[in-house]
């Protein structure tokens, strides 16, 4: 048997298809008895109302669509709770969509988020997709940046300031008296990388006589840390940084593991460690990371209360919010007795 429509409802119950549509969206103008006569109807035939098909031809889907940079990051795992819980509270459902750090895939995501005419999207973006973004609004699309600042102020933004992290860590290093810093971070293309890295070249610039070797790398993944750490181990002592600054935690992470399993370096005793974002897992390490604190779910959250705001109103002008980092101290950064 195919799938039940509204005249089957209105067939069986023997009432009008417009009697249906009242009972499903309207029940105020249904008497109790009609009511009870099509939801009997409704159970018998197994009937799902196309919910999306109604919010379309309304105009717009209660959806939200939200891309993040790496799903694997307990960082936006965090940011996109926090968007569901404040969605919810609106009656609203968040679609998630993982870029992976590729435009390509990027922009898979914004053409189906604007197919389905979502209420919005939150974009953590891979490089500048500002034409983009500004195509989804003159389609009544707004949408607001997650976790980097929008360098025009033409859009609505929820970050982190990512330059004065970059600085706090390395501050931070040069206090343990460090004096040769490596940064890993990469692709340069993502704006919360290259932030970083001018924190800690603003850090490094203020106290002559320490040194930033900047170490790219092609993902901020725990596989591209550990390479990095690898290679920084196959080089002789004497040539290897006294401190890493790695752009995420996932990134500082692999390179602890290449540190005490590849070259049994001692951390922080040989090389002092810290990285950026303080996952849940940075403080679980086998020697528990120093990090830069991002309030991740707090990012998301305010990030739809902007989004709403312009979807009711879209005079509304663009906000930028930007939160404050906080530097948490651990082992792998800790002085040494």
């Amino acid at each position: 048997m195919g799938a039940m429509s509204v005249r089957d409802v209105a067939k069986l119950a023997g009432v009008s298809v417009g009697t249906v549509s009242n009972v499903l969206n309207h029940p105020e103008k249904v008497s109790p008895a009609v009511a009870t006569r099509v939801h009997g109807a409704i159970d018998e035939l197994g009937f799902i109302r196309n919910d999306a098909a109604r919010q379309l031809r309304a105009g717009h889907s209660k959806t939200i669509g939200l891309v993040v940079l790496d799903v694997r990051n307990p960082f936006f795992t965090d940011v996109a709770r926090g968007a569901e819980d404040q969605a919810a509270s609106a009656g609203l459902t968040v679609i998630l969509g993982n870029s992976d750090e590729d435009s390509g895939r990027e922009a898979t995501y914004l053409d189906l988020f604007e197919e389905q005419r979502v209420h919005g999207v939150l974009i953590s973006p891979y490089g500048d997709i500002t034409a983009r973004l500004e195509r989804l609004r003159q389609r009544g699309i707004p949408a607001v940046l997650v976790d980097r600042s929008s360098g025009d102020t033409s859009f609505s933004s929820v970050s982190v300031d990512d330059i004065a992290g970059g600085r706090l860590a390395v501050e931070h290093l040069v206090a343990q008296g460090r004096t040769r810093v490596a940064f890993l971070g990469g692709p340069m293309e993502i704006r919360q990388v290259t932030d970083r890295l001018a924190g800690a070249r603003a850090a490094v610039e203020a106290h002559p006589g320490v040194e930033l070797e900047v170490v790219g790398i092609e993902a901020l993944s725990v596989l591209a840390g550990r390479a990095a750490g690898v290679a920084i181990v196959a080089r002789p002592p004497a040539e290897r940084p006294d401190a890493i600054f790695a752009a995420n935690d996932l990134v500082a992470m692999g390179v602890l593991q290449a540190l005490m399993m590849q070259g049994d370096v001692a951390v922080p005793g040989e090389i002092s460690l810290i990285g950026y974002d303080d996952i849940d897992f940075a403080s679980a390490a086998v020697v528990p990371l120093s990090s830069i604190r991002q309030p991740s779910a707090l990012i998301g959250q305010t990030a739809v209360e902007i989004l709403l705001e312009q979807a009711d109103d879209p005079t509304t002008p663009p906000r930028q919010v930007v939160f404050e980092p906080e530097l948490v101290v651990r082992d792998s950064s800790r002085p040494l007795a």
